[in-house]
């Protein structure tokens, strides 16, 4: 019998669907909505709800139509859990309750940043043990893991993350929403002038990188104070190479302490060109596998919050329908709702 999945995803400002039939995706269908939050220099979440209202019934059945299937072929319905916005989250959860209840099919809840880890199964597959970078806008976590569904927090931020830090410093520096994005840009065309604290030196596999975003934003408040321009090229530059080598640093410590084939990235921060070609240049020829996830995996989707949930159709982790979201929820406590 074939094992058919219907995903949402809905933690942010992507409206989300996707179908995977025996591991095979045929159709990941995303309407995004990062035009409308550019113009408020981030994403606004009652506005985020209200769009994935509008959206969400039309990218299920443009995916519906894509797979060439019906409601009634469905295994399973999966859905996004947490972490991510209470009110966007809901909107996807509600959606598939109502699909559980009218199909009488079971829901599968995922981890929005396992979602992520498991996206580089498109790539190839995951090796264990492995360590997974997770990094994007509200996470920054090193993940240990030692077979399939297991995830341990070896090193995580102690406050920004290090996608918020990004975005806060092109705030200050003029840039547009999502700054990581500007940033990367721009750091190509200048240089490592600008002397800026490293953050967190505790010896632990934590970063911190308050500390850096406000050592950015004091420095251009001064100069423009003092009536001096700020080389906005050359601070791209000196603040993403400060963010991504203590990240890295982090990383390869990781490495040498636990035993890992295999290094993954994940999440919205990956796309980030110097980290991903510091990171492969890094374990070039020392035995530990990289793998580097497509760019549009890097964005949230719901291709891999499908990936997840076949593994969890295969163990029978359902829930029924007093599944509640969690905009918190720790990696570490997934099997548990």
């Amino acid at each position: 019998m074939d094992k058919i999945i219907l995903a949402i995803e809905s933690s942010c400002d992507e409206t989300a669907c996707a179908i995977i039939k025996n591991n095979e995706l045929l159709a990941n269908v995303i309407s995004s909505q990062i035009e409308i939050h550019q113009k408020y220099g981030g994403v606004m979440p009652e506005i985020a709800s209200r769009l994935h209202l509008e959206n969400i019934l039309v990218v299920i059945n443009e995916a519906l139509h894509k797979a060439n299937i019906s409601l009634d072929d469905v295994s399973a319905f999966a859905v996004t859990r947490g972490p991510g916005l209470i009110g966007a989250l809901h909107v996807g959860l509600q959606a598939i309750k109502t699909l559980s209840l009218i199909y009488n099919k079971p829901i599968i809840p995922v981890h929005h940043l396992a979602g992520h880890i498991y996206a580089n199964e498109f790539v190839k597959p995951l090796n264990f043990p492995l360590l997974a970078v997770v990094v994007s806008g509200g996470n920054t976590e090193l993940v240990y893991m030692k077979e399939h569904l297991s995830f341990e927090i070896i090193g995580e931020t102690k406050d920004d993350a290090i996608g918020e830090s990004f975005d806060k410093v092109a705030r200050v520096l003029g840039l547009p929403y999502p700054g990581g994005v500007a940033i990367d840009k721009l750091a190509k065309l200048g240089k490592h002038t600008y002397s800026l604290p490293t953050p967190l030196k505790d010896g632990s596999l934590n970063v911190s990188y308050s500390g850096l975003k406000t050592a950015v934003i004091n420095l251009v408040h001064k100069e423009k104070q003092n009536g001096r321009e700020i080389n906005i090229n050359d601070m791209a530059k000196s603040f993403q190479d400060t963010a991504i080598n203590e990240l890295l640093i982090r990383v390869k410590k990781a490495t040498s302490i636990y035993n890992v084939k295999q290094v993954v990235l994940a999440g919205g921060v990956s796309a980030n060109s110097y980290l991903r070609s510091e990171i492969s240049r890094m374990y070039e020829n020392s035995g530990i596998d990289v793998i580097i996830p497509p760019l549009w995996c890097t964005t949230d989707n719901a291709a891999m919050i499908a990936k997840v949930a076949s593994y969890l159709y295969d163990r029978n982790v359902f829930s029924d329908l007093s599944l509640g979201a969690d905009p918190s929820w720790k990696i570490e406590d997934y099997l548990k709702f």
